[in-house]
């Protein structure tokens, strides 16, 4: 399998967004597997599933699911290599009346429990690019949501499907929102901003912080030159934790190519350079190896 081939594989690890709901008090699994994840292939499926009691969350990293069970971005998670590296297949059962919403905070419970989790918090300052409206105001499309509340399209996703191949990256949200990266565009429907945000953010060398102040609910589609799509894609890589040969390593998106930039200006938006201060999470232990099923 090539470099370029292999590299959607990479991205299709990490495509769950931050969420936002409380913490309870502690909650936990009924029950739970553990098992170390097979080889990502062609044609790979990666993602959470929430199907009634059932939780089935597939070949993800550690890193992963730290950033998923303490509502963070992957860029706010540091520790080992391995973290980012090593993949497992988790499946759980919801115990009587919990909610989708509280398989986060099962996670955390979970991560300490099994692979003896712990951590601390630091706040470090990041370069980051600022999604901003341009001069011009949005030209966004606005999505048909065929029914749905825009509410319920703002809320975070609970189940997240993505298959990787030779042909691209194809993701999956809640309520029929998803992206691809695929064939020399980035097209996503049913996303907010924040949302595009985070997406934009897996291609680029750094964080992207929503600052456009619309809220609404937007279909998109960039058509990327062929040397900003490799390089995006190999930037995505990275991203997610792959340790590439140096010289692909120098393919990647050092900044935001010109054609992404003219491809958002059409769409009435920027990527502006800016400093901001982020929480980050320092893993201090973790066993590679979980305790047993």
């Amino acid at each position: 399998m090539t470099v370029l081939r292999i590299l959607p594989l990479t991205l299709v690890a990490c495509v769950l967004y931050a969420q936002t709901a409380p913490a309870p008090s502690r909650l936990e699994f009924e029950v739970a597997s553990i098992k170390p994840s097979p080889a990502i292939t062609d044609n790979a499926h990666i993602g959470m599933r929430v199907d009634g009691a059932q939780v089935n969350c597939t070949a993800w990293s550690l890193k992963d699911y730290i950033r998923i069970a303490y509502r963070v971005k992957d860029y706010q998670v540091e520790g080992p290599d391995w973290i980012a590296s090593t993949r497992y297949n988790i499946s759980a059962k919801l115990p009587a009346g919990a909610t989708r919403e509280q398989v986060n905070d099962m996670l955390q419970n979970l991560l300490v429990d099994r692979f003896g989790l712990k951590f601390h918090r630091v706040k470090k300052e990041f370069p980051v690019y600022a999604l901003e409206q341009a001069k011009s105001g949005s030209k966004l499309k606005e999505s048909n949501l065929d029914g749905l509340k825009a509410s319920d399209l703002a809320k975070p996703s609970t189940s997240v499907t993505a298959t990787g191949s030779a042909q691209g990256v194809f993701v999956s949200l809640d309520g029929g929102a998803s992206f691809s990266f695929a064939d020399g565009k980035l097209k996503a429907q049913r996303l907010t901003t924040a949302r595009m945000a985070d997406v934009l953010a897996r291609f680029l060398d750094r964080p992207v912080i929503d600052q456009t102040n619309l809220t609404g609910i937007y279909d998109i589609e960039l058509s990327l030159s062929p040397e900003d799509y490799r390089g995006m894609l190999i930037r995505s890589a990275i991203t997610a934790g792959v340790t590439l040969q140096p010289e692909v390593e120098r393919m990647a998106m050092a900044d935001v190519g010109e054609s992404l930039a003219s491809a958002l200006l059409a769409s009435g938006l920027r990527l502006e350079p800016r400093k901001s201060p982020l929480d980050v999470i320092v893993v201090d232990h973790a066993e590679k190896n979980p305790t047993e099923n």
